[in-house]
């Protein structure tokens, strides 16, 4: 009997254990660096070693770090650059000219030896933007031949270095190297088969491409590369990770290094209420080793940053400086051109300003510029490193060692500091405006300084604030609803820029990463907001404040918001193509109202009260009945009387009414919750459908989620009875699949954001982890390493699209919840 008891305790104990295990989430991507839509960088696997650290466009952004213990050196962070070297050149390294035409050739013109005499010249790269265009291409179809000799023909591997905008097939000597469907605005190297390069001739060699412009932009730009092979044959072990841990503002790693053991922790300390801290555009990397068998072991620590941190294309002129400034040894790399503000949208990386990395200067700490695979040598083998303070080229790299010295049980630690100067943050509305950490003066050297004298301070703050944090969530919403909250919270907050209008006004300015690239979008600001309306409303604010400038201003006409103020970093006017009248109109009021109930006052809405009261009363004449036209969901498509969309009109037409008697106007904040709620009356009449409430008015067999009515609990607006909530909750209980609950009943994506939100429509912890726990589950289980993606499909789990976007602050709704409502 005692037998069987300790076998069935011991059965249990494992049981635990394992579930705990399973309660780990493993993140998509984790976050290393992460300030500003151009300052951000992850890691998008398990191992910290095991991936290349990229940009979250998916561009390389290498960081790698090396740990040498007794002479064995191990690799605990990144993985060694691919570098290549130029066979045949791309636009983005020298101009070059090609034969081309645009009227269909014979079948034979992509061979060695056809005649392309009648073909025109000209200069890459090809494009429809004539103002990045060196040969302006406008047609459908575009031939291309470029002949070229080689003086070495005997590559071990060859790569074709190609960037295209659309479906492109392309030849080198008659022989298909490449066809695909579809476009890539950077640049990506293939493979060409060791068949095909045997072929190579010292003349008249030919690179052949055709390529269809589908939809859209055109683009056509194409190279050969070959690898740099020159460190090749350096033996380096990989280090054991034996843990991560994520949390709010810190990533911790723990790794095995032989007889030492190594703890790496980046630190980006984005404390909301602490502007000066927030803006400062530093991340601690702190490294802590100690001995793992009691005795003392020689221990000398690696970190090695691209210039890639700082150009949009590896293409890009680079130049490289080290010097020594209030006692910190300093590395910094920018491009030479400093295009400052010139490049917008999307897929773009910042080009200009400067990357930094820093370190307390001492005897123990060499720093040296390099190649980008040339700076792991004097580490592996202690030759002397460069001692230029200053180098140009393509690809360089910042290269810090630092000696560590003995290192016994006790942890020795040591403190890297990467850091970004932008110069200036944005074009709004065309003032460049520098970010706010530099408002006042401040440098970046005296950034560094100050991030290095308060180092142990930050890190206190930082911790306590991460253990509150998910403390609090836990209490919100339980465990896996608490890594949720963890796993966005950085993701949201680096989806902006801090700066300061001209005015005066805090300007929190977000990028629609992975969209359109649009800057402050109305319906990024709304689902984003509960994480800052938590830890500082003026933030909020700061969201708002260039959008009620642009309608103040006059800039803007419309009796609505506009849907942004631009494409990111220009301000300088909606670039949108269609507005969202109901859609802008309800989230501005509604995050208004939300920013008075954390203030405890209405002041800010008082100064934009005439605004606000035209946008009222445009959703009180047109919210109800939503006419046909696009909602924050604008990736479903167009949709009249859209049921949700008129819910957040009457919510907001709740809030505004609320607002007004905050500021003591009761007749107009009478009128307005009386129009409300009589709106919510006929909202049930039109949506009832059975069980539930239809997607649209007049379309029975319909559903779809009602995240909009979140608000009427935590704004105590009491606008709908709660037997709507309770009535959806338990239809939406019926359609979940493995990974989520879809959005509506047109397909069966999902929008995270919106999930969370809907799970707060919830009474009871059962319903709530019923639609929480399938997103814990697609964040830990996805196939698609990136920044979280709050577009995926429930089914399999893979991302639609959308990542690295702030709107994952929404996960915060069922904390603001809980948070209000306690009170």
């Amino acid at each position: 009997m005692m037998i069987k008891k300790y076998i069935s305790i011991m059965a249990i104990a494992l049981a635990v254990v394992n579930t705990s295990k399973a309660q780990e989430l493993r993140a998509p991507s984790y976050p290393l660096i992460t300030h500003t839509p151009y300052q951000s960088v992850w890691s998008a696997g398990n191992q910290l070693n095991e991936v290349a650290t990229q940009h979250w466009t998916g561009a390389e952004h290498s960081l790698t770090g090396l740990i040498k213990v007794d002479g064995e050196v191990y690799r605990f962070l990144g993985v060694e650059s691919t570098a290549y070297k130029t066979v045949l050149a791309t636009a983005d390294e020298e101009n070059y000219s090609v034969k081309y035409t645009e009227q269909s050739p014979s079948l034979n013109w992509f061979n060695a030896d056809f005649n392309d005499a009648s073909w025109k010249s000209g200069i890459a790269p090809f494009s429809d933007d004539d103002s990045k265009a060196k040969t302006s291409w406008k047609s459908k179809h575009l031939w291309t031949r470029r002949t070229f000799d080689l003086k070495d023909k005997n590559f071990d591997k060859l790569f074709l270095k190609l960037r295209h905008d659309d479906n492109v097939q392309v030849y080198l000597n008659g022989e298909k190297i490449y066809d695909v469907s579809g476009w890539k605005h950077q640049y990506k190297y293939i493979a060409i088969d060791k068949a095909v390069i045997a072929k190579l001739k010292a003349k008249n060699n030919v690179l052949a491409v055709h390529i269809e412009n589908t939809a859209g932009g055109s683009w056509l730009d194409s190279g050969l590369a070959t690898e740099d092979v020159s460190m090749r044959n350096v033996v380096v072990h990989q280090a054991t990770q034996t843990d991560v841990t994520l949390e709010a503002t810190n990533t911790k790693y723990v790794f095995d290094c032989g007889k030492a053991q190594l703890k790496v922790t980046f630190t980006s300390p984005l404390l909301l209420d602490d502007l000066k801290l927030l803006s400062r555009p530093v991340t601690y990397i702190s490294l802590a080793v100690n001995s793992k068998d009691g005795k003392e072991h020689n221990v000398q620590v690696y970190l090695g940053a691209s210039s890639s941190l700082a150009v949009d294309s590896p293409a890009q002129e680079v130049e490289a400086w080290k010097y020594t400034q209030n006692k910190l040894a300093i590395l910094k790399a920018g491009t030479t051109e400093q295009p400052i503000l010139q490049k917008k949208g999307d897929d773009v990386r910042i080009d200009w300003g400067y990357a930094y990395v820093a370190t307390p200067a001492g005897k123990n700490v060499q720093q040296y510029i390099s190649s980008a695979n040339g700076g792991f040598e004097p580490f592996l083998t202690g030759k002397e490193a460069s001692s230029s303070l200053n180098q140009k080229g393509n690809n360089l790299n910042l290269n810090t060692i630092v000696n560590l010295g003995t290192v016994g049980k006790k942890e020795v630690q040591q403190v890297f500091m990467m850091g970004y100067d932008e110069l200036f943050a944005v074009n709004y509305f065309d003032t460049n405006l520098k970010p706010w950490w530099k408002k006042d003066g401040s440098t970046i050297e005296k950034a560094l300084s100050e991030a290095n004298s308060e180092y142990k301070k930050v890190m206190q703050k930082t911790a306590a604030f991460d253990a509150q944090l998910k403390s609090d969530a836990t209490k919100a919403g339980g465990k896996k609803y608490a890594d949720l909250c963890v796993l966005a919270y950085r993701q949201a907050i680096a989806a902006h820029s801090v700066t300061e209008a001209p005015n005066g006004d805090i300007l929190f300015l977000s990028k629609e990463n992975h969209s359109n690239g649009s800057i402050n979008t109305v319906d990024l600001t709304y689902p984003s907001a509960p994480l800052f309306l938590l830890y500082n409303p003026k933030l909020m604010e700061g969201m708002l404040n260039g959008i009620f400038y642009y309608s103040e201003s006059g800039k803007w006409k419309k009796p609505f918001p506009a849907h942004d103020l631009g494409t990111y970093p220009i301000a300088t006017g909606q670039t949108y193509g269609e507005d969202m009248p109901v859609e802008e109109a309800g989230n501005a009021i509604v995050v208004v109202a939300a920013i008075a109930q954390q203030e405890g006052n209405a002041n800010y809405a008082k100064k934009h009260w005439a605004t606000l009261t035209e946008w009222a009363n445009y959703l009180k004449k047109s919210g109800f009945d939503p006419e046909n036209q696009l909602s924050t969901d604008d990736f479903a498509g167009h949709l009249a009387r859209n049921a949700n969309l008129s819910a957040k009109a009457i919510e907001a037409l709740a809030a505004y009414g609320k607002l007004a008697g905050m500021l003591g106007d009761k007749k107009t904040e009478q009128e307005f919750i009386s129009a409300a709620k009589e709106m919510a009356v006929k909202w049930m009449e039109l949506a009832k459908d059975g069980d539930h409430y239809t997607l649209a008015f007049g379309k029975p067999g319909t559903w779809s989620q009602k995240y909009n009515l979140a608000w009427d609990t935590i704004l105590d607006l009491n606008v709908f009875p709660e037997s709507v909530r309770k009535t959806e909750v338990a239809y939406y209980l019926t359609k979940q699949n493995k990974y989520g609950l879809p959005l509506d009943s047109r397909e069966n994506y999902t929008k995270s954001d919106w999930v969370i939100w809907t799970a707060s429509l919830t009474d009871n912890q059962k319903d709530f982890d019923a639609i929480v726990d399938p997103m814990w589950k697609y964040a830990n289980e996805t196939p698609d390493r990136v920044p979280l993606s709050d577009w995926h499909e429930t089914m399999e789990g893979h991302m639609m699209n959308f990542k690295a976007r702030s709107v994952v602050g929404g996960y915060y709704m069922q904390l603001l919840k809980w948070k209000s409502t306690k009170k």
